[in-house]
């Protein structure tokens, strides 16, 4: 940091012409040398005037004082600010480095793109509190640390290690912030020890990536002045037992992310540090989907299927992704309720099927018997712009042949992008439901991970929840009965075909005398529909507008709730010791 500017004030090393300047008007008299004579001639005189090119110190003063004045202190200016400007009209001589930088005792240097903390820092010989925040630091050498600061602050930064701060740590620190950098790995907690911050009163090492929450409470006990503690934001604050083996492992600690820790918090806590090491090193999360609302029918819009087909049939469902456990176990999946969840696994996409063979395929299987006859395609079918519409799932096989393995690759489903799932995290889908205005989907599902970078990842990221409309059509497998007569049995005599032409013409003359009694049955019922269709389509068409001008369609809805498990007390806590 080679020009470090304090907030308001002249930058480091600046003249005391130069800071005469930055206020408008020099008045010469004022830099003379210091000698009695001088001195007596600046006496003023009732009857001498004052010259007409200079300003008095009073009238520079309401120049900086005043608000409408173009010299005024800028908003959010501090007390040391104010006080610099009026020294340098008073006295303007005192303006040197060495007053400078023995005058500082805070330095805030934000936003600025500082790379690196020079020796040059140790020239501010009270320097007490140092502000490095927002910078692009990665590593900061102690040694070009004043020995006299009392609280360092290097949020959102680059820094990987507390070891280049442990060489040669200030003696006298007692609030070190190093929240919002890249902390990794469990040998952060050896840093954290009475041996390099003996009077550390307040630590926030909030939002890195620390992960051994046994290692870093040990290391911390040992800090005896420790009353505030910010551990939030990283992996290890995923554990159910994460504050409770904190507040007991600390029996000083005040204040932890921002809370109190009351008496009554303790006690409910207590002796849980005695087990800690025994405690599983693994998140709990229960992720819960209720009711959907707004989803369009669409088989209002289907016409009605014939007897040869295609039928209908709609479902709907809601699918989310979350993290893979990478460790070896992978994710423990367990369902909470009666309805048991689907882990939704892709097919090939149409591209991948063209250069497959059709028996190679896992779960296409055409029948030997029936080898030219393929199986039937689910349409992507789209209600609105809100509602995803996919292809997935199974059906029956359709009454038509295919030749080449092309033909058949164009019948198979074709997956929306939207539902395969990003790299590191598993689909996961609720149970297919009918259309109703109101889904249930009753779902409920607790993952158990032991990873815990890749799952604070995650949740920053945030999961991506889908409502699926599956349409699939299907023919029937055989075609209906035809009634074919039966052949007539040889040996029939002349005396059975006169019978049978006999009750030929009787069953004539009944159908004929019966066929006038409904022709005239007929003729009365046409009249009648003649004279009441016109009244049902004209209701029917004022039925149809009235629906259009005043339907509002209900906006698409899902409930969905993460929770992240913690304890209440020891007891709970103890239960998950195996």
């Amino acid at each position: 940091m080679s020009a470090v500017r304090t907030r308001g004030g002249p930058a480091a090393g600046a003249s005391p012409a130069s800071a005469g300047h930055q206020l408008g008007v020099v008045n010469k008299s004022r830099f003379l040398p210091r000698t009695w004579r001088t001195w007596r001639e600046l006496i003023p005189r009732e009857e001498d005037v004052g010259s007409p090119g200079e300003e008095t110190v009073e009238d520079l003063l309401g120049l900086v004082c005043s608000p409408h004045s173009p010299w005024a202190l800028l908003e959010g200016s501090s007390a040391e600010d104010r006080f610099l400007r009026e020294l340098a009209i008073q006295n303007p001589l005192m303006l040197k480095d060495t007053f400078f930088y023995s005058y500082f005792r805070s330095l805030h240097v934000v936003d600025k793109e500082v790379r690196l903390v020079d020796k040059d820092l140790l020239k501010f010989r009270n320097l007490e509190e140092l502000v490095l925040s927002a910078n692009q630091i990665q590593e900061v050498d102690a040694v070009n640390l004043p020995p006299t600061l009392k609280v360092l602050e290097l949020y959102g930064n680059s820094v990987t290690s507390m070891a280049c701060l442990c060489a040669h740590p200030p003696p006298g620190l007692q609030h070190l912030g190093l929240g919002h950098n890249k902390l990794l790995g469990p040998l952060q907690s050896h840093y954290v020890t009475r041996e390099h911050w003996p009077h550390l009163v307040s630590l926030d090492l909030g939002f890195n990536d620390l992960t051994d929450l046994q290692g870093m409470v040990g290391s911390l006990s040992s800090l005896r002045h420790l009353r505030l503690l910010v551990l939030q934001g990283n992996p290890l604050a995923l554990v159910p037992y994460y504050r409770g083996l904190t507040v007991d492992s600390l029996a000083r600690l005040c204040v932890l992310d921002d809370i109190t820790v009351s008496p009554s918090e303790k006690h409910q806590f207590r002796g849980i540090s005695h087990s800690g090491d025994f405690l599983p090193r693994e998140a709990q999360l229960l992720v819960m989907i209720g009711n959907v609302r707004g989803v369009l029918d669409s088989s209002i819009l289907d016409p009605e299927p014939g007897p040869q087909g295609p039928f209908i049939t709609y479902t709907y469902y809601v699918t989310y992704d979350f993290v893979e456990d990478e460790e070896g176990e992978g994710s423990e999946l367990v369902g909470v309720l009666a309805e048991v969840a689907e882990i939704v696994k892709p097919s090939p996409s149409v591209e991948q099927l063209e250069a497959v063979p059709a028996e190679d395929i896992p779960g296409e299987h055409v029948p030997e018997e029936a080898e030219d006859v393929a199986e039937s395609v689910p349409t992507t079918a789209s209600q609105s712009g809100e509602l995803e519409s996919v292809v997935s799932g199974g059906s029956v096989a359709l009454p038509r042949s295919t030749d080449s393995a092309e033909e058949l690759a164009k019948l198979r489903p074709r997956i929306d992008p939207r539902l395969c799932p990003s790299p590191g995290t598993v689909l996961f889908s609720t149970v297919r439901k009918p259309w109703a205005n109101v889904i249930p989907c009753n779902y409920e599902m607790q993952h158990t991970l032991r990873d815990l970078v890749p799952l604070k990842a995650f949740l920053l990221a945030g999961t991506t929840v889908t409502i699926v409309e599956e349409k699939i059509l299907s023919w029937p497998l055989v075609a209906p009965p035809v009634d074919v007569p039966l052949p007539a049995k040889k040996g029939k005599g002349e005396k059975d075909k006169k019978e049978e032409k006999s009750r030929t013409g009787k069953d004539a003359k009944d159908k004929a005398a019966k066929g006038d009694t409904e022709a005239a049955k007929d003729s009365k019922n046409k009249k009648a529909k003649k004279a009441v269709e016109p009244k049902k389509s004209k209701t029917k068409m004022l039925a149809l507008s009235a629906f259009e001008s005043d339907y509002a369609p209900e906006p698409l809805t899902v409930e969905v709730q993460i929770q992240l498990s913690q304890c209440r007390s020891a007891e709970e806590a103890f239960r998950q010791v195996p």
